[in-house]
Parts: C-alpha cells; structure tokens; sequence
C-alpha cells in the first residue's frame, strides 16, 4: 500500500458551488464568462425541468440514457452544434456525456479517436457539471463511460480536457429522487469510497476523503431514502457523492466496479443498482487482504466483523435495510449468462489489476453466483 512517502496527483474543478440554493449561480457565472449559447445534456426526466437552471429559453438534448452507448454519444454531439458551454445536468450518465461533448463538438473525431488516457484534444467550449443525483461523483471527474454496442464493453476516456470549469452540487436537486434509487446510487457513492480506500494504489490523502464518504453514506443514506425531504441527509449523501468523484482521479475503483460492469453492459441495469447488488460480495472477497479497513467499514455499516461471511451479512443487511432486493436473479439477470459475465469483467483489467485479492474467472462467477 502506498504510504504519505508516495507522489499522488490530483485535478478538481477550479470552481465548486456546494450548498442548498447554488443552483442560482450558474446563470450570474454564465453570464461573466460571457457565454451566449450554453447547451444542456440532460434525461428526459430533468429535461422537463430546465426552468430550475435560471437560463430561459436554452437548447438542450434531452435524451440522455442509462448506459449510454455509441449511439447516443454521436446524437448528443450533432445536437450541441455551435454551442461555447455544455452543461450536463443529471447523473453520472449526462455528465459523462457532457464531457465527451464538450470535446467533441465541432470536430470530425469519434469516440475511438480519444478513447483511453490523455487522448482528447483541447476544450473549445466550456463544461459545467450540475449532478442531481447523489452517486457518482461525475461531477469533479476526468473520466467518461460510453458502452460499445458491438463489444458490450465500457469504453473508458479521461483526459485534463474532460474536467469542469464549474460544479455545481446542490442537495436540493436530489429531493425529488425516488427511494429506490436514492438507495443504489447512494450504495454507488460508498463502493466508489471503499474501492478506493481498500486498493492496492490507496494514498493517505484518498483515505482521508474515502473514509469520511464512506461514514456519511453510512450515517445518511436510510434517513434520505425514508424521507426524500430530509435536507440534512440529501446534503450528507451530496457531499459522499463528491467524496468518492474525488476518489476516482487518482485511485480509482476496483473488483465491485468491474463485476458490476456486465449487469449494465449485457442486461441494462442502471449503474447505482448493478455496483449495489455487488457490493457487498467484494467486499467480503477482500476482506482478508486489507483487514483493518474492512473492520473500519463494517462499522459505519452498523456491524462488527470477524470472517469474511460475516462481513457479507454486514454489508448485505444494509442495502436490505434500504429496501433493495439483493437477489441477481430479483433484477431480470440470467443465470446461464453468469459465466459469460464473469469472463467479460476478468478482462477489465485496468480495475481487477489493482483490486487487493486477484480474482480468478472461477472466483467471479462465484461471486455471481453466491448474489444470485
């Protein structure tokens, strides 16, 4: 494990907003950077309610999906067409897609063009990123996903290039967010902060930010799914969202990451819920490389621990208690394509290889099975 001794760099945006209300300063910023035709990457659900962004009348592709693929990549991009600032307002999906956007608009290039580590041309064009979900952490990152329809595979591009000029994390804008996924993407935010916090490149400063989401999600996330009102605990779940975005710069997830992968990919479940259902199986399956944080995360789950099972059924009986069926088979996941499954997420390598436990393919697809 890395010590206080080893270099880390880390990029966050050079403006962040955070607090009930900031929304109303994305127009008075919009406006001294003298922008005059911002375009908005939305869902159809906050499509429908731009007014909250205090632009007037603003151009907007409203069609973001979850799992974003090629296709509505290269959709997304011809919409923007002479914008000077993309805004992506939603979750982890239309700010990927904002960022890929931002590069992209007004270039011949495709995705394969800048795919991988430092590959995107300069920004022409400012990025804002307003989250109304409190998951992903998408909004501080340099990192874009966009599922390759012919390969099922997660298409990775990061670059300085893809980071915002402004975030804007205000709590408020999740209120509305039903339990159900308030629940798993909340469970999204702590597996970005425990795959960081127990990885084979975990740094100090990372710990410090990991370990302080992963006790916000713990101490808030039931309060917020039992009553979507609570300010305090939407705030708590904002700011571990924006904790385990700061994670993923320099460290990064791991194995849950990489076994989750495939429910979205090949069976379309939404990324809070997929990285949910496997969570607690990986963290168990580490739970002997790194002891003495795993001991540290069981109890903000509300548990002690001693043995691996036993920290499944910590990890377990608190996505339950949030409401969430647990069961693979509960979601519409076939149990013939497990194995499949498990040889599509032992080549993502660029996670597994820095996971504390090497996992087997066998060692996956029993992973897959034991959620089942």
């Amino acid at each position: 494990m890395p010590s206080l001794l080893d270099a880390i760099e880390m990029h966050r945006p050079p403006v962040i907003l955070f607090g009930i209300g900031e929304l109303t300063g994305l127009a008075e910023w919009i406006r001294e950077k003298g922008y005059s035709s911002p375009f908005v990457i939305a869902d159809p659900v906050n499509a429908a309610r731009l007014s909250l962004l205090g632009l007037g009348d603003v151009s907007v592709f409203g069609d973001v999906v979850p799992e974003p693929d090629l296709s509505n990549l290269k959709q997304a991009v011809a919409a923007a067409g002479s914008a000077d600032v993309i805004i992506g307002f939603g979750g982890g999906s239309a700010m990927d897609l904002a960022k890929l956007v931002a590069v992209m608009v007004s270039t011949n290039l495709q995705l394969f063009d800048i795919s991988g580590k430092n590959r995107a041309p300069t920004r022409k064009v400012g990025l804002v990123q307003i989250p109304t979900t409190a998951g992903t952490g998408s909004e501080v990152g340099t990192r874009a996903l966009i599922t390759d329809p012919e390969t099922l595979a997660k298409v990775a591009t990061e670059s300085l290039h893809m980071l915002a000029d402004l975030a804007i994390v205000d709590p408020a804008l999740t209120v509305s967010v039903p339990p159900f996924i308030t629940a798993a993407t909340g469970v999204d935010a702590m597996a970005h902060c425990v795959e960081a916090f127990t990885s084979k490149r975990a740094h100090p400063i990372i710990d410090a930010y990991a370990f302080s989401g992963i006790k916000l999600v713990g101490k808030y996330l039931k309060r917020a799914v039992q009553d979507g009102s609570d300010l305090e605990a939407r705030a708590g779940l904002s700011l571990a969202s924006f904790y385990g975005g700061v994670c993923l710069g320099p460290v990064n997830t791991t194995a849950g990451h990489a076994i989750a992968y495939p429910l979205g990919t090949r069976h379309k479940l939404p990324h809070g819920i997929a990285n949910a259902l496997i969570f607690p199986h990986t963290l168990a399956a580490n739970a002997e490389a790194t002891p003495e944080k795993t001991r540290k995360i069981c109890a903000a789950l509300g548990g002690p621990e001693n043995k691996a099972e036993e920290v499944r059924a910590v990890a377990t009986a608190f996505c339950q208690g949030l409401g969430l069926d647990m069961r693979l088979k509960a979601h519409g996941v076939p149990k013939d394509d497990l194995p499949k499954m498990a040889e599509d997420a032992h080549a993502i390598r660029r996670l597994l290889d820095w996971n504390p436990t090497d996992l087997s393919v066998h060692e996956i697809t029993d992973i897959y099975r034991v959620a089942y």
